[in-house]
């Protein structure tokens, strides 16, 4: 939501994450979860819902009722917003869905300001042979070299691994590879300070106070 986006900016961040998905009527819009239900007043799959509908949904009060009604914010406007101020990360929930986000961020002129991420491998595939200078990372519970070779052989130069799974070790040898490191599933402090202490280029986190104040920048 734009309360969450404005105060990971407050706090300093380098960059912020996101999460694109479509409406039923191919819409392009930020919301976490494949179903509506946890985070909004609605019910069902985003991808079945047109955006006539979500919009007027209420996706603040389950976090704390100083944020009701606020609404599901377009891909687009979010772009507009944020584009220029820091760097975004944006997460291709759905696949099918990807050419169209990064045909956005091109027209907007703001490739160099985006890295397109998935767990759908086929996804940061397509937007690498699409477009060779676009920074794409490939998520991924799989850290077996196999699994690295294949987004090397790719030409995708970001590798994220659960926070849970990196180590020194690891993550020395991914960078000796050229690939950037960037640790997700940081769900708790303890984690969080694995992923340092592994010498990660960069984590997802719900709590960047913390993550903040453990690198001294807070």
């Amino acid at each position: 939501t734009w309360a969450g986006f404005d105060k990971a900016l407050e706090l300093g961040v380098d960059a912020i994450e996101t999460d694109v998905q479509a409406t039923s009527d191919g819409v392009l819009v930020l919301i976490h979860d494949l179903h509506l239900d946890r985070t909004t007043d609605g019910h069902g799959p985003v991808a079945s819902m047109p955006w006539s509908a979500l919009r007027e949904l209420d996706a603040g009060s389950w976090f704390g009722q100083e944020y009701r009604g606020a609404r599901v914010p377009l891909l687009d406007d979010f772009l507009a917003r944020y584009g220029l101020r820091t760097h975004i990360a944006l997460e291709i929930k759905q696949p099918g869905i990807e050419m169209e986000v990064l045909g956005r961020v091109k027209a907007l002129g703001l490739l160099d300001a985006i890295t397109f991420t998935s767990f759908d491998f086929a996804s940061v595939q397509r937007i690498r042979r699409e477009e060779a200078t676009a920074d794409v990372g490939f998520l991924t519970s799989d850290i077996s070299q196999a699994s690295v070779e294949r987004v090397l052989n790719a030409g995708i130069n970001q590798f994220c691994p659960a926070a849970e799974d990196v180590t020194l070790d690891l993550v020395s040898t991914w960078k000796a590879m050229g690939l950037n490191v960037r640790a997700w599933g940081v769900r708790t402090p303890a984690l969080m300070q694995r992923a340092i202490d592994a010498s990660v280029d960069g984590m997802t986190v719900d709590f960047p106070d913390l993550l903040l104040r453990a690198l001294g920048r807070a």
